[in-house]
């Protein structure tokens, strides 16, 4: 009989998650890596792919996939040829995996591999007890760094990705739009550059209590008051989008000085309309931002390691794997900031 664990898979393309029996990993091949699985967080990008809302069809194929790719864990077996890492290693891990054929990665610049796959959307993922991931892949984590927190890297990135495409500087007037976890990591990480960061949400209250426990001040919910007359006077040198509400887009470049930048990092179901005379006429940016490179994991894992306590707030609830589809009815709603699964409670 194969052996069987649990594991939150997409199987269909329409809304809806499974909590399936699947059979355990196969040994590691070469240069790969078996891990048990310690904690692993609920991403808004799976709630998209729970919801089916759009944005990921190139997931389809893939199916049935066992989502989950922010995660740490322990390794328990390695491949032929794996060096530098042992069993019983913490690591966390980059789920974007580079195919080491294509001419960027012939060249040497894996971050711009033209046919990566991803852990947890087209390759199977980390909702279950043990993942199999590229061992070049895996981060060594330092003991001052608990699983969770390690959980936190691979968001963490993002916001720091994103930071570094908005050229943030000390001083600058940030707005982020959006209070989920994407939009707290970016915060984190502007605030961490020395900007003045302000943070609006609609209907976010549970995410801005959150916010302020990350010792946050310019919050602002929406719910009752447009943009431009809740945050007051005074425009922004650097605006995030982190909701994946196409409409948002215009409002950012509203908020922005002359010569002022908008990164978007939300995933849009549709198409946004833009205002491209406002966009010329001041001069103004729009840059996309999505995942990071290996230094910047290195940089997130040392920041970690100085100052993850004060990132805690961030994990609102923790859950047993066989309760992952109340996660994401919390996520959904708005309750929960960061939901951590633990797929050996």
């Amino acid at each position: 009989m194969i052996p069987a664990m649990q594991a939150i898979q997409k199987t269909r393309p329409e809304f809806g998650l499974e909590l399936r029996e699947v059979a355990e990993p196969s040994a590691p091949g070469a240069g790969e890596v078996l891990i048990d699985v310690t904690a692993a967080g609920i991403c808004g990008s799976d709630l998209h792919i729970y919801e089916w809302s759009g944005g990921y069809e190139f997931v389809a194929p893939a199916m049935p996939v066992t989502l989950g790719h922010e995660f740490a864990g322990r390794i328990a077996a390695l491949g032929a040829g794996v060096d530098g890492l042992a069993r019983g290693d913490r690591v966390t891990v980059m789920p974007s995996v580079t195919c080491g054929r294509c001419e960027s990665c012939r060249a040497g610049d894996f971050d711009r591999c033209l046919t990566r796959t991803g852990i947890g959307m087209t390759r199977q993922g980390a909702f279950a007890r043990q993942v199999l991931a590229p061992a070049i892949n895996c981060v060594l984590l330092p003991a001052t760094v608990d699983d969770e927190l390690a959980a936190l890297t691979e968001p963490l990135t993002v916001g720091a990705r994103a930071v570094e495409s908005g050229e943030i500087k000390k001083g600058d007037r940030v707005l982020v739009m959006g209070p989920g976890t994407v939009g707290q990591t970016i915060a984190v990480m502007a605030r961490s550059a020395g900007a003045e960061v302000t943070i609006v949400g609609k209907g976010d209250a549970d995410r801005l209590v959150c916010l302020r426990a990350l010792a946050f001040e310019r919050l602002i919910d929406l719910q009752d008051k447009p943009l431009a007359e809740a945050v007051g006077p005074g425009k922004f040198d650097v605006v995030f989008e982190a909701t994946g509400v196409p409409a948002t887009i215009n409002h950012g470049l509203g908020m922005l000085r002359r010569w002022g930048i908008l990164v978007v990092c939300g995933i849009h179901a549709s198409h946004a309309p833009v205002d491209l005379n406002r966009l010329n006429r001041e001069q103004l940016q729009i840059r996309g931002s999505n995942r990071a490179s290996r230094a910047t994991w290195r940089r997130v894992v040392e920041m970690l390691a100085r100052e993850g306590e004060r990132l805690r707030p961030m994990i609102t609830h923790r859950l047993p794997l066989s309760r992952a589809l109340d996660g994401f009815e919390l996520a959904r709603q708005k309750v929960a900031s960061k939901v951590m699964l633990l797929p050996n409670a």
